[in-house]
């Protein structure tokens, strides 16, 4: 029962109490849960997707950040950039240039920290970071946030806020689903409400209050 449109270049927040959808929509964008297991129509870029996983749905440019980080803490930092990406020539990984991307990548989200660093040295927020360096390195264009605060100093949180808005000026646009409505009034551009599995109302962020949004989202 969702309706959503999202507008290239936006922060669009997805907010909603637990257990309204908010996640499932996600996963069905993200290609988790692939075509054929839901009814409806997702178009990108004005063509109609059909992902069968992950991967189709990043070639197509849509990569997705949980709050249950996913790096793999006995590699270091570009290693974990580059998995699955890895750059290589005749069957050999290319150390140098991996790890002059990977700075680049880490340049872009405001890390600075050498790439071969282990990542199981880094705090949460840095390697929120690293998260976010290395959907960057799959060409994202639309990047879901899955609740990225939750585990987050505010000083931290504060920061990876500033970072979506740095994605934004770079045209990368940002879905960013949270609880915590202080951090939408102060990024978002658009705001979603989803309630028991139903779009319930979309609108600019000029026209939300906070009482609005707590009323809709409760019923």
């Amino acid at each position: 029962g969702v309706t959503l449109e999202i507008q290239k270049g936006e922060i669009h927040a997805i907010v909603g109490e637990n257990g309204a959808g908010k996640s499932t929509l996600m996963k069905i964008i993200s290609g988790v849960y692939p075509h054929g297991t839901y009814n409806g129509t997702l178009r990108f870029e004005g063509v109609v997707r059909e992902f069968d996983n992950i991967r189709d749905s990043e070639n197509a440019g849509i990569t997705i950040i949980y709050q249950e980080l996913t790096l793999l803490k006995n590699l270091n930092i570009a290693e974990n950039i580059f998995l699955g990406n890895e750059i290589v020539s005749h069957g050999v990984i290319q150390l140098n240039e991996t790890v002059r991307s990977a700075t680049a990548f880490l340049d872009q989200v405001g890390l600075k920290i050498n790439p071969l660093t282990p990542v199981i040295n880094l705090g949460i927020g840095q390697q929120q970071l690293v998260e976010i360096a290395k959907a960057l390195s799959k060409n994202a264009k639309l990047l879901i946030l899955d609740e990225p605060t939750a585990p987050l100093t505010e000083t931290e949180s504060e920061n990876l806020l500033n970072i979506m808005r740095g994605l934004r000026e770079n045209g990368v646009t940002c879905v960013f689903i949270t609880h915590k409505l202080d951090e939408v009034f102060a990024v978002a551009d658009r705001v979603t409400v989803i309630r028991d599995g139903k779009s319930i109302a979309t609108a600019p962020i000029n026209e939300w209050t906070r009482e609005k949004t707590i009323a809709q989202m409760v019923g």
